[in-house]
């Protein structure tokens, strides 16, 4: 609709810390600085990548120097940002042989203390420092969602969507809200946002829920799904990627075909597009930029909804066919899935299950350039202190100039 206008951006700043998965409490960074050369400066293993029982899951988290990362089997890693050198390593699993199997969970950082999410069915405090874990709190179902950490609570959604608090000094229990059970689920899982005394909880049902990050109680719940499903696919409801709260809108996308702005106070929708993805959207000045799960990037006005530009980055790619024997019976496997978007200095970064790396022109989505970081890439990017920080589903951390 809006295809050739203009639109505004704001100016990049430097952000020196990412401490949360959605680099703040309301996971809006708007427009981070980094200058994108894509040299890459150093390349880190740290532990076990996914396979067979074990994902990777956590975003990385970056405080005072240092890059927090957590492989497919609850080992978490301090990386030194400029070096890539291990700090420490702190191994999460539990020592008993009958629960060694788990996946998922995530990291937080705050005031000098790193909070740990697992799918072992545990929440844990680290000196960020030394690694030392300071407490631990088991929990009744795992945790595959990174946890938010903010006002003294930490918050985290375990996988029969219930929203679990914590006290960030003792670990002690605090309130909890249950959302509607819902067995089918992506693997992913989405950490809350939080504004002022808001907290805005995502669920594989489909709900967007705001709660009073106080005492729970609940202010208004949004399904977002849309009529016309056709397929066992579409069926599914969940909200894997993050919501994000920005200038009084909260924005989120689901597994089953609504991509909405609903009012942060009364819960209103604002406008819906009929938008399928996996990821988290990054609303930034006048727009908001959403990847689809079909691979298509798309630019839309924050205030109406109408769309800038689509740019489909699986555009002319065959899928693969899997399956069959000498080629009889074979079936089209699935496209590569696309992750992001992160705008740092006014480029457009998004990767990509196959491992490619994509630089797109935020106001217009032409790629400008691409690059094979040779493992695929299911979390998005991250930017801090001028350079990109990409976790592979290998394992492995990448940092590029």
């Amino acid at each position: 609709t809006l295809r050739g206008a203009d639109f505004f951006l704001p100016t990049p700043y430097s952000r020196a810390a990412w401490p949360l998965p959605g680099g703040t409490a309301e996971q809006a960074p708007e427009h981070v600085e980094a200058q994108i050369g894509f040299d890459v400066a150093w390349r880190r293993n740290f532990g076990e990548g996914s396979g067979r029982g074990n994902h990777v899951t956590a975003p990385p988290v970056a405080a005072n120097g240092r890059i927090y990362v957590m492989d497919g089997s609850a080992s978490v890693s301090a990386i030194d940002a400029k070096s890539g050198r291990v700090v420490w390593n702190a191994d999460l699993q539990p020592g008993r042989r009958v629960e060694r199997e788990g996946f998922g969970g995530g990291l937080a950082y705050a005031d000098g203390k790193l909070y740990v999410t697992s799918g072992f069915r545990s929440v844990s405090r680290l000196d960020a420092a030394t690694g030392a874990v300071e407490w631990r709190r088991q929990t009744e179902q795992p945790i595959h969602a990174a946890p938010t950490v903010t006002a003294g609570r930490v918050m985290a959604v375990a996988i029969d969507n219930t929203l679990l608090t914590f006290d960030t000094a003792t670990g002690a229990p605090s309130w909890t809200y249950q959302a509607l059970s819902e067995p089918a689920r992506i693997l992913g899982a989405s950490s809350p946002a939080v504004s002022g005394d808001t907290v805005v909880a995502a669920f594989s049902s489909g709900e967007l829920v705001a709660l009073r990050s106080g005492n729970g109680n609940d202010l208004w719940n949004e399904g977002l799904s849309r009529g016309g499903r056709t397929n066992a696919l579409s069926e599914i409801r969940d909200i894997a990627g993050r919501p994000v709260i920005y200038r009084g809108d909260v924005y989120a996308v689901s597994h089953a075909g609504a991509f909405a702005a609903i009012d942060l106070r009364t819960g209103a929708p604002r406008w819906t597009l009929p938008v399928t993805a996996t990821s988290t959207p990054w609303p930034t000045g006048d727009v908001v930029y959403v990847v689809s799960k079909a691979g298509e990037v798309i630019c839309v006005s924050r205030e109406s909804g109408q769309v800038y530009w689509i740019r489909d980055l699986n555009e002319g790619v065959t899928a693969k066919k899997v399956g069959g024997v000498f080629g009889i019976g074979a079936r089209p496997g699935a496209k590569p899935l696309w992750t992001g978007p992160l705008l740092a200095s006014n480029k457009l970064i998004v990767a990509s299950s196959t491992g490619e790396m994509a630089v797109l022109n935020p106001k217009t989505g032409a790629v400008e350039r691409k690059l094979n970081l040779g493992s695929p890439v299911l979390l998005e990017p991250i930017a801090v202190d001028g350079m990109v920080y990409v976790a592979t589903d290998s394992a492995q951390l990448i940092a590029l100039r």
